[in-house]
């Protein structure tokens, strides 16, 4: 029963707090929504990307080149081995069918392969990789291996643009993780510094409450309810903001991005991302009045 008449007395000193400085409080929501709506818009940024990096992983294709004089047999054998090395699915393209092909791609000067005297082109297994194959190193590897099978000449996969995707992917990351943590430490004291002039506004009941014997923890803890409701209410805002933002530009994006994006695919916030706002909400509230309470007892 005591402690709970003491978390009572908590709550009701923390909400008493912020009704007698509400603009300073209000300058500290603002501060951690803007925060977290820019962390939000980060983590709709790697959606986005991580959508397009499957969407385009899905389309990759390891393409190995028979030698000169290989046979269709040749190259059932290579596919069936492939299969069943990648779990994918391969088909084999013979020598006219890769003609035609190019020949098509070429339209309007694909005539002039008409003349050639013979098709120069060798017989070849297009492999559609399973999930996981669709990395850096997993492609790498599984060409390297392809190239050492005695029937194979040659094996590409689109090296180049593979390795920027999955580079651009981890910069983005990398990126937003140095941002919020930079920015999030700037929010921290922020909010400490705003908190110390709400204490400083009660610094003669602080003084009351240490002099009738109140212990540290005990004046700490409505300060420490006041950052808590103070980043729970700025995630609320972030939160808000995000789900207007993907109400209003969302439908556009995802028209935009259409032909690159999952089915499925949505820039609205997830409740597992609305929770991680959350909980990032009340530890920047919770660490900003942490340090300006620990400023207080140390004066």
């Amino acid at each position: 029963m005591r402690a709970l008449a003491k978390t009572a007395y908590f709550w009701k000193s923390a909400v008493q707090g912020v009704q007698r400085t509400p603009l300073i409080h209000l300058l500290a929501v603002i501060t951690i929504a803007i925060v977290l709506l820019a962390a939000g818009l980060v983590r709709s940024s790697v959606q986005l990307l991580d959508s397009l990096t499957e969407t385009i992983g899905g389309d990759v294709e390891l393409t190995v080149y028979l030698k000169e004089g290989a046979t269709e047999s040749d190259a059932a054998d290579v596919a069936r081995t492939l299969e069943s090395r990648t779990r994918g699915s391969a088909v084999v393209v013979s020598p006219q069918a890769a003609l035609a092909r190019l020949r098509a791609e070429l339209r309007g000067v694909g005539d002039v392969l008409t003349d050639l005297p013979s098709n120069p082109l060798p017989y070849s297994v297009q492999l559609r990789v399973a999930p996981g194959f669709r990395t850096t190193d997993a492609l790498r590897s599984l060409a390297a291996e392809a190239k050492a099978m005695p029937a194979i000449q040659d094996a590409d996969y689109g090296e180049e643009a593979v390795a920027r995707l999955a580079a651009i992917a981890r910069a983005v990351r990398y990126a937003g993780l140095v941002g919020f943590t930079v920015i999030g430490l700037a929010t921290v004291f922020i909010v400490a510094a705003t908190l110390q002039l709400a204490i400083y506004a009660r610094r003669d009941e602080i003084e009351i409450q240490k002099l009738v014997g109140a212990t540290d923890r005990f004046v700490k803890a409505p300060f420490l309810v006041e950052g808590a409701l103070q980043g729970l209410v700025g995630a609320a805002l972030a939160l808000a903001a995000l789900w207007a933002f993907s109400a209003l530009v969302g439908p556009r994006l995802q028209l935009l991005f259409a032909f690159v994006l999952r089915p499925g695919t949505q820039l609205s916030p997830n409740p597992s991302v609305a929770w991680e706002l959350l909980l990032a909400g009340c530890a920047l509230g919770l660490s900003g009045s942490f340090v300006a309470v620990g400023r207080l007892l140390r004066t």
